[in-house]
């Protein structure tokens, strides 16, 4: 998707604000937020990918303006509305509740499966590898060149890669692709290659600094044959 989310080699947005021993949450509402992202996904109302394509759908101003865990609050409520597990009108109901009395306890509800489920996950993880058949189309070595059409919906092949060429360093194997999953379509595994590039390649020889180098990791559909 072409919109504000795709920041790579954007400027004009200001320098990074580094805070000074930066707390892991500003404010309780986050851990909360954190929380649903993974109890919301495990019950399938959506990937990861899907959950990055929501994020992407805010309205631009907003998702700039906004803090990160907004981003994760507007994606949830978009899925789960979407999945009929919320109703819209309930949730407006809730929230001026909340807005008018902020320190009303909320609802305690225990689930034993769920949190179960939930320490294997951290603990183990959740791979994105997906077993595939799919012959390998490019190997390392290769000099491959980014495609550089812009597609509709969710995509991870950035802006800034787009039409410029590099040097298949690393072959990883087939992983779910971001293009058919954040886009309801299914896994559809691709295989994944991390591309070395010239930062002259990507940023123009006066911008570049000569001996610096970009890596970035693209799945196969993205790649053509330089």
């Amino acid at each position: 998707m072409n919109g504000v989310h795709d920041l790579g080699g954007t400027d004009g947005l200001g320098p990074v604000e580094v805070e000074k021993d930066e707390p892991v949450w500003h404010a309780d509402w986050e851990k909360a937020a954190f929380t649903m992202f993974p109890t919301n996904s495990v019950k399938g109302y959506f990937g990861v990918d899907e959950f990055r394509y929501g994020i992407e759908q805010m309205h631009p101003a907003e998702y700039l303006l906004s803090p990160y865990y907004d981003h994760w609050a507007h994606t949830i409520e978009h899925y789960t509305v979407k999945a009929g597990a919320i109703d819209p009108e309930e949730l407006d109901k809730r929230t001026k509740y909340y807005l008018e009395n902020p320190d009303a306890p909320v609802p305690d509800r225990k689930d034993p499966e769920l949190v179960s489920l939930m320490e294997t996950i951290v603990h183990q993880g959740g791979s994105a590898r997906r077993d595939s058949d799919r012959p390998a189309q490019f190997t390392v070595g290769d000099r491959v060149r980014i495609k550089e059409n812009s597609p509709f919906g969710h995509t991870r092949r950035a802006r800034y890669i787009r039409g410029k060429t590099g040097v298949i360093e690393a072959a990883h194997g087939t992983f779910v692709y971001p293009d058919s999953a954040g886009n309801g379509l299914g896994d559809d595994p691709q295989h994944v290659y991390t591309v070395l590039f010239r930062a002259a390649d990507l940023w123009g020889q006066e911008e570049a600094d000569p001996n610096q180098t970009v890596t970035f990791d693209v799945w196969e559909p993205y790649l053509e044959r330089a």
